[in-house]
């Protein structure tokens, strides 16, 4: 048995009807180092996290199925958080 514990990020929510459609973009390289705050847990085939770097933050969206990578804008990171948080609670896709 490993001395690591498990860690298991929060799961996101579905989609409540009437969330707000995120636009979703291709990643660019635009910083050397990319910090990541929080993430939700990966037992899901989509999992999303929040990004940090540069003084900015976005949300990055993995989908493992479609083995696709797609990025919000890079915005004020209390905007980027608040994102991630309507992602959670299923306010936002």
């Amino acid at each position: 048995m490993s001395n690591i514990p498990d860690f298991h990020g929060p799961h996101v929510e579905p989609p409540l009807d009437g969330h707000v459609s995120l636009t979703w973009y291709d990643p660019l390289p635009r910083a050397p180092r990319i910090r990541v705050i929080s993430h939700t847990c990966e037992c899901r085939e989509t999992t999303y996290e929040l990004c940090a770097t540069a003084g900015q933050g976005f949300v990055r969206r993995t989908d493992r199925a479609a083995q696709t990578v797609r990025e919000t804008e890079w915005t004020l990171t209390s905007t980027a958080r608040r994102v991630f948080d309507q992602i959670l609670h299923g306010e936002a896709r």
